[in-house]
C-alpha cells in the first residue's frame, strides 16, 4: 500500500482519489476551502441555489465509468437537455439546436436557410474523423510525442488534424454563413481561447456536444462532486477541508510529502489538483523543476469569466442554455487577449436557467446564471496581463453594463430582479484558486497547444498533475479523463510507478 496525498478536492482531485483508493492506495485529500468542489461550486440565497461552475455534462459515459471502476453505479439522475442550446445573433436570428442528433441539420436549415444543414453535416463528419484520431489515442492517454509523431507520419491523418489551421480558418473554409462561423468559433471559448489562435482540432468539441448530447443532473451539476466525494469516503479516503497545502516536500530528487497547517505529512506520491502555475511557481521548492516553472510562466492564461447570479421573480420560457452574440465577435477576443486587456464593451452573454425545482424557492421564481467572457484578473501595476477587477466601482459598472447588453438584445429583466450577486475574475481566483480567475487554465493557442499544456506526470518522481490546467484540459469529461490517466500512471498498490517500496 502506497501513501498518496492529493492536493485539492476539486473534481479531478476527488476522481483521482477514488480511483487510487479503489486500486488499494492509502489516500488523503487536503483542500484549502471549507468545502469540496473547486470550480464545481454552489451559491445559495433566499431559497435560490446556483451552480457556479459547468452547467452541462457531455460524454456521460466517462462519469459512469468512474463509478463503475470504483465500486458500482451512483444514484445521480442524468436528464437530456432539450433543446441543447438557443443561439441569438445580432440580426435577431435564433438558432435552436435540439438534443437529438438526427434533428440538428433541419434546425440549421430552418434558422439559417437551406444548405446550412448540409454544411453542419460536412463539419460533423470531419469532426468525427478527428474524434477517432484524438479521442482515445490522445485525450485518454498521457500526452505523447511518439503518438503525435505517428499521426504526423500518416499524411491523411495529418491533413485531418491540420495543426496549422485555426478554428476560425476552418469555419471560413467550410461554413458559408457568417452566423454559423460565429457559432463554431464559440467552441474555442470552451477552453478559454481565441478561435483565431486555437487549432482547428479543438472544433471536435462541437462534435462531442452534439454526438454524445448535452446532459443535466437533477439538483444541479454540483451533485456530481458530492457523489464522488461520497464514493471516496466509502473507499476510505480521508478528506480534510480547511487544510491548505503550503508546500511539497522534496528529498533525494523525489517527492516526500507535503507541508500543511504547520505539519509535515509524508507520502510516496503527491497528486496535485491545484493549477499547474501554482504548483510549479509556489508549492515546489525554488530550486526544483526550474524548466517546468519557466514553461508555465510563458504559457498564456485562458480567458476568465464575469458572472451574475440573478434571483428573479416570475418565470420565462426558452431553452435552459441561451447564448446572445454581439455584432462584432472578433472585438471580444481583441479586448480579452490584446496588448492592453479591458472589459468587453459588447460581450457575448451566456444565460443558464435550468427548469429545476430544487434550485428555486417556488414556481413563481427562477434563478439565472449569466456569464460573459472576460480578461483575467491582474494587479493594476500589470495592465498588460489583465484587468484589476478589484478596482473601485468596476464591479458595479460592469454589472450594469451586462444587464444593459441583455436588455438591448431583447432580454430586459430589470423589473424582475430580486437580487444580483456578482462574481468577478478576482472573486473566481479567490474562490477556486485559479490564477487570475482564468478558470480554463491556459489558453489553447498555437499549433503546439496540446504539447504546452502541463503533462500528468510531474517534473520530479512521485509528482502527478490532475485537473483542468493539465492534460487533456478543462471541462467535466476531460478532467475525469485526466484522473483516469493519473491513476493509470501510478498503478495499483504494490506496483505504483515512481513510488517508494513502503509508506513512511
Amino acid at each position: 500500500m502506497s501513501a498518496v496525498v492529493v492536493i485539492g478536492a476539486g473534481l479531478g482531485g476527488l476522481a483521482a482519489a477514488a480511483r487510487l483508493a479503489a486500486a488499494g492506495h492509502q489516500v488523503t485529500v487536503f483542500e484549502g476551502a471549507v468545502e469540496v468542489g473547486g470550480k464545481l461550486g454552489v451559491w445559495e440565497r433566499d431559497g435560490f441555489r446556483f451552480d457556479t461552475g459547468p452547467s452541462l455534462l457531455t460524454v456521460p459515459a466517462v462519469l459512469e465509468q468512474l463509478f463503475t471502476d470504483t465500486g458500482g453505479p451512483t444514484d445521480l439522475v442524468l436528464q437530456p437537455v432539450e433543446p441543447a442550446f438557443t443561439y441569438v445573433f445580432a440580426d435577431g436570428t435564433e438558432l435552436t439546436v435540439p438534443h437529438e442528433l438526427a434533428r440538428i441539420p433541419a434546425a440549421f436549415d430552418e434558422a439559417l436557410g437551406r444548405g446550412a444543414g448540409s454544411a453542419w453535416q460536412r463539419l460533423h463528419a470531419r469532426s468525427r474523423r478527428l474524434w477517432e484520431l484524438v479521442g482515445e489515442p490522445v485525450l485518454r492517454r498521457p500526452v505523447s510525442l511518439a503518438a503525435l509523431a505517428r499521426m504526423s507520419a500518416r499524411p491523411a491523418d495529418l491533413r485531418a488534424v491540420a495543426p496549422w489551421q485555426t478554428i476560425d480558418a476552418l469555419g471560413r473554409s467550410l461554413l458559408p454563413d457568417p452566423r454559423m462561423r460565429m457559432w463554431l468559433n464559440r467552441y474555442a471559448t470552451y477552453s478559454g481561447s481565441d478561435p483565431r489562435r486555437t487549432p482547428s482540432v479543438l472544433a471536435v468539441t462541437s462534435f462531442v456536444e452534439q454526438e454524445f448530447g448535452a446532459w443535466y443532473v437533477d439538483g444541479g451539476l454540483r451533485r456530481i462532486v458530492d457523489a464522488i466525494a461520497a464514493r471516496c469516503r466509502e473507499l476510505g479516503v480521508v478528506i480534510e477541508t480547511g487544510s491548505r497545502v503550503d508546500g511539497i516536500l522534496v528529498g533525494d530528487r523525489r517527492v516526500r510529502g507535503v507541508r500543511v497547517g504547520g505539519r509535515e505529512v509524508s507520502a510516496d506520491v503527491v497528486v496535485c489538483n491545484a493549477d499547474a502555475k501554482d504548483l510549479y511557481d509556489g508549492l515546489l521548492p525554488s530550486g526544483v523543476a526550474a524548466g517546468a516553472r519557466r514553461r508555465v510562466r510563458r504559457t498564456p492564461r485562458s480567458m476568465a469569466g464575469f458572472v451574475l447570479l440573478l434571483g428573479l421573480s416570475g418565470r420565462s420560457e426558452g431553452a435552459a442554455h441561451r447564448v446572445y452574440f454581439p455584432a462584432d465577435y472578433a472585438a471580444e477576443f481583441d479586448a480579452i487577449f490584446g496588448r492592453r486587456p479591458h472589459p468587453v464593451a459588447d460581450p457575448t452573454v451566456y444565460v443558464h436557467s435550468p427548469d429545476d425545482p430544487a434550485l428555486r424557492p417556488d414556481d413563481d421564481h427562477e434563478g439565472w446564471f449569466v456569464m460573459v467572457n472576460a480578461p483575467s484578473h491582474a494587479p493594476s501595476l500589470a495592465p498588460d496581463r489583465g484587468v484589476d477587477w478589484d478596482a473601485p466601482g468596476l464591479r458595479e459598472r460592469y454589472t450594469r453594463r451586462v444587464l444593459d447588453v441583455l436588455a438591448a438584445r431583447g432580454v430586459d429583466v430589470a423589473d424582475r430582479i430580486r437580487f444580483v450577486e456578482t462574481l468577478t475574475p478576482a472573486d473566481l481566483q479567490r474562490r477556486t484558486g485559479a490564477p487570475g480567475g482564468a478558470i480554463y487554465g491556459t489558453a489553447s493557442h498555437g499549433p503546439r497547444a496540446a504539447l504546452r499544456r502541463p503533462a500528468n506526470r510531474g517534473a520530479i518522481p512521485g509528482l502527478y498533475l490532475v485537473g483542468g490546467s493539465a492534460h487533456p484540459g478543462g471541462g467535466i469529461p476531460l478532467v475525469l479523463m485526466s484522473a483516469e490517466i493519473v491513476a493509470g500512471l501510478i498503478g495499483r498498490a504494490g506496483t505504483a510507478q515512481g513510488s517508494s517500496a513502503a509508506p513512511r
